[in-house]
């Protein structure tokens, strides 16, 4: 996705996303804090201020800021809130709490793509392991995944399955933060892999 140069910057590069809590990043609280998507994309109005502050939430996350993230998401009441609120409970390592957000989720527009994602993520030695909690035939089980990183962060998966875990962490968070951006935006053409 081509983002603003204002957001690609707020964007940790990498493959990988954290499956704990991490360390917040210092450098970067000031321009979070500061973050206005309505001053980054004007002249253009937000088209839906929810996921306004679903974006501003995910991109705390991506930091590790879990507290100011937590703020955000728990004020949105849609079922995209409680995607980004479950991923934070299940970052904090608060498994049974993040199983009850994602069941608030129900089906997400992001989870079809989110399981093909994974699917390519998979594609190692440990990965298969990993993908068959993960997958409900071509949709994605969010409850399995919390599963998944609860062994992942306890240590009871092999390091190369730890890697296949964080890389489909990156493909939840670059889903669903597209998501936020482009509805909130008013940009809601098809996500990647969707066809129209």
């Amino acid at each position: 996705m081509n983002y603003p140069e204002a957001i690609h910057a707020l964007i940790p590069a990498g493959d990988e996303m954290e499956l704990a809590a991490g360390r917040p990043n210092a450098k970067l609280r000031a321009a979070l804090a500061r973050f206005d998507l309505a001053d980054i994309i004007a002249p253009h109005p937000v088209a839906d201020p929810s996921l306004a502050a679903a974006c501003h939430a995910g991109l705390w996350l991506a930091h590790n800021d879990l507290d100011e993230s937590h703020t955000i998401s728990q004020g949105i009441h849609s079922p995209t809130g409680s995607f980004w609120h479950g991923i934070m409970h299940r970052r904090e390592g608060d498994f049974d709490n993040a199983c009850y957000w994602f069941r608030r989720v129900g089906e997400h527009p992001v989870y079809k793509e989110l399981a093909r994602a994974a699917a390519a993520c998979a594609a190692t030695a440990d990965g298969p392991a990993v993908l068959h909690k993960l997958t409900r035939g071509s949709g994605w089980d969010a409850e399995g995944f919390v599963d998944v990183v609860r062994q992942a962060v306890s240590g009871t998966l092999t390091a190369s399955a730890v890697t296949v875990c964080r890389r489909i962490a990156r493909r939840e968070w670059e889903g669903l933060f597209e998501f936020c951006y482009r509805g909130a935006t008013g940009n809601a053409g098809p996500l990647p892999g969707q066809r129209t």
